[in-house]
């Protein structure tokens, strides 16, 4: 069946587009949540204007992401962990933990476009992927340093109470 979409929808299409969809997809899902529309003229000519404005909306998007990943590869976060003597963290090194020290920075950065084959556990230097669209990707460098511990200050033991002899 052929659809118009009235937004745009991912791995499908964009607003304005008419794609080829299954028939109970179209009227299950699409046509009922108001994301597509029967493909006629009238509502072509309808979506025109609108597709257009988009079309614009997504060129600036695309040109502000562009910005994001000139300015963030190549950067460095550098983050603190409990390590034990072989280097290996007593937990480990998240996607969100570097996003946000990424922003702490002051770079644009979501906790899903920092992608990591699995998570980091050992000290050191690792080189991270950012995806900021399909084909738009950044690599920043982690150094994961081992956290100071505070050794709490040597308290001085409290002197027995010296019996006294009667």
């Amino acid at each position: 069946m052929k659809v118009l979409l009235c937004d745009d929808i991912k791995k499908l299409g964009w607003l304005g587009d008419i794609v080829e969809v299954n028939e109970g997809y179209a009227r299950n899902y699409l046509l009922p949540q108001g994301l597509a529309k029967v493909a006629t003229e009238g509502n072509i000519r309808a979506l025109a204007k609108e597709k257009a404005k988009r079309a614009e909306q997504r060129l600036r998007e695309r040109k502000r992401i562009e910005k994001a990943v000139e300015a963030v590869e190549g950067a460095e976060a550098v983050l603190a962990a409990r390590a034990n003597e072989q280097g290996v963290l007593f937990g480990s090194i998240t996607e969100a933990m570097i996003a946000a020290n990424l922003r702490a920075q002051g770079f644009e950065v979501a906790d899903e476009i920092v992608k990591l084959p699995e998570h980091i556990k050992q000290l050191g230097t690792h080189n991270v992927t950012l995806r900021f669209a399909d084909d738009l990707t950044a690599t920043v460098r982690v150094v994961v340093v081992p956290e100071q511990v505070e050794e709490p200050p040597a308290q001085e033991q409290p002197e027995a109470p010296q019996e006294q002899e009667a």
